[in-house]
């Protein structure tokens, strides 16, 4: 996708805390550095063709303008999934399953990964290969390394691409996402290189351009985030008007005939029936507005990009290209906009929580400050900002 969250892949942390203290080092004298990332990369294999590239690698500003300015994420999940779940990509998902059918068969048997889920990542990220992205991949990664807002992320991913510039798997001139992402699905050059597949038997991997590289490639790396084969990701499910809302909330799992016992329901009024698996209640905007079961599997969901909004977004289509029904948006609390949500942040950093940047984004780290103070000031424990919350933190304040 093009407009990528404000937090990159959890997988990317996961690198980051693997680094040398060298590799951590940020700014300063640019080419100074770049010859520091030079003498890394040549200490791991990389040869000349690899140390070329990255001396001709320059400061992309209008990378540093994207990764400063997300204002997507500001969207309600309404907002967003409706926008990025469009029909044409319905109409072209349901056809690629179609066309790519034995392909999406083998990543099933092989990685246990359901076509479905493969082309909803596909559908979001690039329109199915459409808009792979214009950036020069290498001097992009290079700027984010460089620069000290959030080099850990980055930084992890300059090695890698510059070993699949010197064995050739990527011209030198490559480009993608703004972030560093590659090929249809916009994989990672560490996925890339640890994680890619020949679907098609020429002997490379090709993810800009061969389809079944693209559709096994992303199947590996769906798994390798832990996904259970043959196992649900999100089921929407209505929820009643009184429950014990501080029970729900994502990682907090507990089995079906729980949620069952206190009156959650499929959504036509039917009971649930047990799977024998847990589930977290995920309320995206509050208890009166969409609800779903999120499951082990959709926890893979937020490895592949952070932001709550866009994971949920990408099971929903997920579930749509499966042939499940479009969900019930019901009625929502009012929110907060943008401005007021910066309020909220400023307020809760001053009561001693971790929102991370007040940007005006509802991330997890506000989302989970909201409840507690939800629960502190008996209100319903559900994660939704609201201006009756927000007035009572001021109240609360004065």
């Amino acid at each position: 996708m093009r407009l990528r969250s404000k937090v990159l892949a959890a997988a990317l942390t996961l690198c980051a805390m693997a680094l040398p203290a060298m590799a951590q080092e940020c700014g300063g004298d640019f080419e100074a550095w770049k010859q520091r990332v030079a003498a890394e990369a040549k200490a791991t294999g990389v040869g000349i063709v690899g140390l070329d590239a990255l001396e001709v690698a320059t400061i992309d500003d209008k990378v540093l303008a994207r990764d400063r300015t997300q204002g997507v994420f500001t969207q309600t999940f309404i907002e967003f999934s409706n926008r990025m779940i469009s029909a044409y990509r319905l109409k072209q998902g349901a056809a690629n399953l179609k066309k790519y059918a034995d392909v999406f068969a083998r990543a099933d048997q092989q990685f246990g990964v359901q076509a479905p889920i493969i082309a909803a990542f596909w559908a979001l990220e690039t329109d199915f290969g459409a808009v792979q992205g214009d950036f020069h991949t290498l001097s992009a990664l290079v700027t984010l390394s460089h620069d000290c807002r959030r080099p850990q992320l980055f930084r992890p991913q300059l090695v890698p691409l510059l070993e699949l510039i010197d064995r050739g798997v990527l011209p030198a001139d490559v480009t993608g996402a703004w972030a560093g992402e590659i090929g249809q699905t916009q994989i990672l050059p560490s996925d890339y290189l640890a994680r890619g597949v020949d679907g098609d038997g020429d002997g490379k991997v090709d993810l800009r351009g061969s389809v079944p590289d693209v559709i096994m490639t992303t199947a590996n790396k769906v798994l390798s985030r832990g996904w259970k084969r043959d196992q649900p990701w999100i089921q929407e499910v209505r929820v009643p008007d009184g429950m014990p809302w501080d029970q729900t909330g994502r990682t907090n799992k507990l089995p079906l005939q729980q949620w069952a016992q206190w009156g959650v329901t499929n959504p036509d009024g039917t009971p649930l029936i047990d799977n024998g698996l847990k589930a977290g209640l995920a309320l995206p905007m509050g208890r009166k507005g969409p609800a779903f079961l999120a499951y082990d599997n959709f926890d893979v969901y937020l490895e592949w990009n952070q932001s709550f909004t866009y994971a949920l977004t990408a099971a929903n289509l997920a579930a749509r290209l499966a042939g499940e029904k479009q969900f019930d948006p019901r009625t929502p609390e009012t929110g907060l906009n943008n401005e007021q949500m910066k309020a909220l942040q400023t307020k809760l950093e001053a009561r001693g929580y971790d929102v991370g940047t007040v940007d005006g984004i509802l991330g997890t780290n506000t989302r989970e400050a909201i409840r507690k103070e939800q629960m502190r000031l008996g209100l319903p424990v559900d994660g939704w900002p609201t201006p009756e919350l927000l007035a009572r933190l001021e109240e609360s304040q004065q």
